[in-house]
């Protein structure tokens, strides 16, 4: 009966901290009780770091890549009543409909990363981002129509397309998350092909 009077101590002491402590204290109280009574008690899984499965190039490839895909868009949309070609209206119609879903999955990357995404505001006009048109260039092709459009558009789409490869393989040989690596590869994939048909286009 003695021996049992200094354990029960112990948890009447141990209650009393947990009552006037904190949550943690109150856990960490316990644990050491279960621990000191020859219970086993499952450590806390550590906390997964939001960070550990993207890195700086993960980050600056999304930021850069959605304003880059949002002029894609605008520069596509142009096509839609200025173009001549059907080929081109075609073409225009294909990158809209691979760049928009693209832009909207960067941008959830980047809002679960805890970073702010470009805004619809945020088009960076040739900052030393390769292959953005300068808004001169814009306005340019803004007042064009028929066959001058088409030649203008290919010319410039080529350009930006160049850049956006370029920006893809910096991507894929520094980023570390997988789903931006393969986007990374199927820009180059898609947008070189693009670039091809393009040249075709223009000959």
């Amino acid at each position: 009966m003695k021996r049992l009077a200094i354990p029960m101590a112990l948890l009447g002491a141990g209650l009393l901290v947990s009552a006037c402590g904190s949550t943690d204290s109150a856990t960490h109280d316990m644990s050491s009780m279960s621990s000191m009574s020859g219970t086993p008690t499952e450590s806390p899984a550590p906390a997964t770091s939001a960070a550990a499965d993207h890195n700086d190039a993960d980050v600056m490839f999304a930021q850069m890549m959605i304003p880059h895909h949002r002029q894609a868009l605008e520069m596509a949309k142009l096509a839609e009543e200025r173009a001549a070609s059907s080929q081109v209206k075609e073409l225009a119609k294909q990158i809209e409909a691979a760049q928009d879903p693209e832009i909207k999955t960067m941008t959830g990357w980047l809002e679960s990363w805890g970073v702010q995404a470009p805004g619809e505001d945020a088009m960076p006009m040739d900052h030393g981002m390769p292959g953005m048109m300068s808004e001169e260039d814009m306005k340019k092709l803004e007042g064009l129509k028929g066959a001058a459009f088409d030649k203008a558009f290919l010319q410039m789409m080529i350009q930006h397309h160049e850049g956006a490869v370029s920006m893809a393989k910096e991507e894929v040989a520094g980023g570390a998350y997988e789903p931006a690596k393969q986007m990374a590869e199927s820009v180059i994939s898609s947008q070189s092909a693009e670039i091809s048909r393009m040249k075709k286009l223009l000959q």
